[in-house]
């Protein structure tokens, strides 16, 4: 049976890995503090059962966050990347949770308005869960069941978090009424979408396959008008069966117009 070859990782890599997941923790574990808790803006997840539970019997968020993320490490390390991915998870829950109760005596909100919280709370959160993920690691919660629905469904993390969310702000809804849920669902969704693009990059490419009859002047325009290399393909015609070139132009989104 062969065995699959993985490069080892350098020493700066893996110290490198660590730092994101130490300061994506931070972000998050700061938004939670200025934006969330304050506002009884409930989140999603471990965090959201953690500020609920803060407000029903005034206990601290961040250690509840650690007590409920417990169970969840060990899926997170049975499923979802082995011991490595179960380290770095737990570096995350531990400064996180730390973050939260250690910083909440020192930290006022600085808006109270909904958008305001919808936009910065989402912005930090995502920006935070990003940086976790590229680290190889997760923030534990319901982060790693999206990690597992990533590793094995082949869904993006951040859509997973979003639908995993819904699921719970629908049960929400029961609890607190459709306002906070509300709040919460938009806050979500902008931290999905932050989330992706922290990890898939800023820049975002798209790909055309083109099939015509004069292809070449087609090409001569791709070079000449948008500066953009093209690939050409040998395609046959599925009815016709005939042979015919097929162009391959990678364009940046914001090219696709053009």
């Amino acid at each position: 049976m062969q065995r699959r070859f993985r490069a080892p990782r350098g020493r700066a890599e893996v110290i490198f890995d660590y730092g994101q997941v130490v300061l994506g923790s931070i972000l998050v574990g700061l938004g939670t503090n200025w934006f969330f808790v304050p506002n009884k803006v409930v989140s999603g997840g471990v965090t959201g059962i953690a500020i609920i539970a803060h407000y029903l019997a005034k206990t601290p968020v961040g250690a509840v966050v650690f007590a409920l993320n417990v169970p969840l490490l060990y899926l997170g390390w049975r499923y979802a990347g082995g011991m490595r991915f179960f380290l770095r998870t737990l570096v995350s829950v531990v400064v996180l949770s730390a973050t939260i109760d250690v910083s909440a005596p020192y930290l006022s909100p600085p808006t109270t308005d909904r958008l305001l919280v919808i936009c910065y709370g989402g912005l930090l959160d995502g920006l935070g869960m990003g940086l976790v993920f590229r680290g190889r690691g997760t923030t534990g919660g319901t982060d790693v069941l999206a990690r597992i629905a990533h590793r094995h469904l082949g869904v993006g993390t951040g859509q997973a978090l979003l639908g995993i969310n819904v699921v719970i702000f629908g049960g929400a809804a029961f609890i607190f009424g459709a306002e906070p849920v509300m709040v919460a669902l938009a806050l979500a969704f902008v931290s999905a979408r932050v989330l992706d693009l922290v990890q898939s990059g800023f820049s975002v490419a798209r790909t055309a396959l083109i099939i015509a009859a004069e292809p070449r002047a087609i090409m001569d325009a791709v070079f000449a008008r948008l500066g953009r290399g093209v690939t050409v393909l040998d395609a046959i015609g599925g009815y016709s069966g005939e042979a015919r070139p097929v162009l391959m132009v990678v364009v940046a989104a914001h090219e696709v117009g053009r």
